[in-house]
């Protein structure tokens, strides 16, 4: 929020491009100033995960980990919530209302800035929830873990239609899949290759994406 109120509400009337740099600036400067000796250090930290590791599911060659249950369960239950605060709640109806028309939603009497801000937070402590099931998962931490999967993330909502809830997990779904299976069958260094193409031959196609609409403008 913080971030929010003196790297973003500054630029807000400016145009979207001056807040996609700003955006790279912020995490640049958040990952390198983190990487300082006297904040955390560039060094890779390993730490003892709560619990053991113990294959619940066996089926033939297919072995799933308690890990990957519990980020399973985590995550649909967080994506759950989302969905919930962002179409059942009057919050979620006003920060629909402020990503649709940002002026029309101040003269409707929405507080935008406490509507953004509130966003920000949202959008913060997911990704902190996704920083600890990745770091379950990989139990190690370092000032540039999340510089792929935030990447990756912002493909999977690009490549499912941005803003649309479940386009972000299909899109998610579909490079998951794609990296496993190429890494599996043609080379681990390709894997990351196969999903971004798939990114560009979807937005080739279906610009919105996967599930999102087209949209009309007036003449």
């Amino acid at each position: 929020m913080v971030i929010e109120r003196f790297a973003y509400r500054p630029l807000r009337n400016a145009p979207r491009i001056a807040s996609l740099i700003t955006a790279i600036g912020v995490s640049l400067f958040l990952e390198y100033g983190s990487g300082l000796k006297f904040v955390f250090g560039p060094d890779i930290r390993t730490f003892p995960r709560p619990f053991a590791v113990v294959d619940v599911v066996r089926i033939g060659t297919l072995t799933v980990s308690n890990i990957q249950i519990i980020v399973l369960v985590v995550t649909l239950l967080f994506l759950a919530l989302l969905q919930y605060i962002v179409y059942r709640t009057k919050m979620g109806i006003a920060m629909r209302g402020v990503s649709y028309d940002f002026d029309t939603a101040k003269l409707m009497g929405i507080n935008v800035d406490l509507v953004v801000s509130f966003t920000f937070a949202l959008g913060s402590s997911l990704a902190g929830v996704g920083g600890i099931l990745y770091a379950m998962a990989y139990p190690q931490v370092q000032p540039f873990m999340g510089l792929m999967p935030g990447i990756k993330a912002f493909v999977a909502a690009v490549l499912g239609g941005i803003g649309i809830i479940p386009g972000a997990l299909l899109g998610a779904l579909i490079m998951g899949q794609a990296e496993v299976l190429t890494a599996a069958f043609v080379s681990t260094t390709w894997k990351d290759a196969v999903a971004f193409a798939i990114l560009i031959v979807v937005l080739m196609i279906k610009p919105t994406g996967l599930l999102g609409k087209r949209g009309t403008d007036k003449v």
